[in-house]
């Protein structure tokens, strides 16, 4: 009896995250996404145009995760060689942790204290999140030189689309 509840309370709470490729692969940020307020690790206010503005000009990688997220933590070593192997390419860390505390204990925990880290502080659901079709993490994107979506979709750092929108990104860029 308690395995069929608890196959049953998975089932249950397993609907409301899949995995599931979005339908479209957008290219673009819309209005409201880009005004979308996140915390650095010092708290201040900082949106998701500041962010782009600040690294225009750079291919950048999003990489959105958190700490109690155990895919997250699997793909963290591949995630951190994606990063040493482009050292050319700028990394932006948005963390989906509970609560600030749980934020700045899992940048000391995993090392992340060096890195370009912010935090939704208004929670998973956000006008950037829904925007951005944000149903499993973790979850990279790529963005090019000119702040518009290159690689919308891909769930593992190991994704080769990752590096190849990259190199792409570098090549046509000389």
């Amino acid at each position: 009896m308690k395995k069929l509840l608890l196959l049953l309370m998975m089932g249950i709470f397993g609907l409301g995250c899949s995995q599931e490729t979005p339908k479209v692969l957008k290219t673009n940020f819309s209005k409201e996404a880009l005004n979308q307020k996140l915390e650095n690790e010092e708290g201040q206010s900082v949106t998701i145009q500041q962010i782009l503005d600040q690294h225009k000009g750079k291919v950048l990688v999003i990489d959105f995760w958190a700490g109690w997220c155990r895919d997250c933590l699997k793909a963290l070593p591949k995630a951190e060689e994606l990063e040493k192997n482009n050292p050319d390419i700028d990394f932006v860390f948005l963390s989906l942790e509970r609560s600030k505390e749980g934020f700045d204990k899992s940048l000391e925990r995993f090392h992340m204290k060096e890195k370009n880290n912010y935090w939704f502080a208004s929670g998973w659901k956000n006008d950037f999140n829904n925007y951005v079709d944000l149903n499993w993490i973790p979850r990279y994107m790529v963005i090019d030189q000119k702040s518009a979506i290159a690689k919308y979709y891909a769930i593992s750092p190991e994704d080769p689309e990752i590096q190849s929108t990259i190199d792409n990104l570098l090549k046509n860029a000389r």
